[in-house]
């Protein structure tokens, strides 16, 4: 295979460039911070659907105490307009005797309202605790989240940073490299990465397979390079 000293030499820069690029790309995808930003966001998502149903029962709650609020005003203004009637009924004992009744009647039922509200209102208080919970556990959640987008993206950034040097000092080796041996390195790459080595006395200095006599002699023949016949990369031959 045609090639120069500055082909070659441009091929294994070439290869150096790209191994890095490959490095620091997996260095990006296996940032830490990726795992944790990803399970902050699942987390989340649990957390919300919890308070939704939190936020829904203390609809639910504060619905029960606006009817008991309603029913003890309304009893409030039926025991004032029933005392009213006690005190204008002037010595008119069986009207009293009724109207008291009527009154006791108004005044249990009150107290047990009472009750009732004092039970609602502990439930409500319970709700209103656990939804603060829920608020500092999602701030709590959205601080770590924020700081492990932020550490990414400065680590992140570094990288990408790195790998844009990279692929412009790439831009400048191509151009010096031979067309044709360009695209057999990119085919060899793109299979394993590894594109170029050099032959070892009679084994690919990549993939270490021994090469046989009338294989060797026929690749020797395509100094200074050649194909393995094994592995398909390129072999420089001395």
């Amino acid at each position: 295979m045609e090639a120069t000293r500055e082909d070659i030499e441009g091929l294994f820069e070439l290869q150096r460039i790209d191994l890095e690029i490959k490095r620091l790309n997996k260095e990006l995808d296996d940032l830490p911070q990726r795992a944790i930003i990803m399970a902050a966001r699942e987390k989340k998502v649990a957390i919300e659907a919890k308070a939704e149903q939190v936020a829904e029962l203390k609809r639910a709650t504060s619905r029960k105490i606006t009817r008991i609020d309603d029913e003890d005003a309304s009893l409030a203004k039926k025991e004032a307009g029933v005392q009213a009637a006690i005190d204008a009924a002037h010595g008119d004992f069986r009207n009293v005797e009724a109207r008291s009744k009527e009154l006791a009647s108004i005044v249990r039922r009150r107290a047990t309202i009472a009750e009732d509200r004092a039970a609602v209102s502990a439930e409500l208080d319970k709700i209103n605790a656990m939804e603060a919970q829920i608020g500092a556990a999602l701030d709590d959640l959205a601080a770590k989240e924020q700081q492990a987008i932020d550490s990414f993206q400065k680590q992140g950034g570094d990288l990408k940073l790195a790998i844009a040097k990279l692929e412009a000092a790439r831009g400048q080796v191509v151009p010096k490299i031979d067309a044709d041996l360009v695209r057999s390195y990119d085919k060899a790459a793109a299979r394993s990465g590894v594109a170029i080595a050099v032959l070892d006395g009679n084994r690919c200095g990549a993939c270490r397979v021994t090469i046989d006599g009338g294989r060797l002699i026929d690749l020797k023949s395509q100094a200074p390079l050649g194909s393995c016949p094994s592995c398909k990369r390129l072999l420089v031959i001395a």
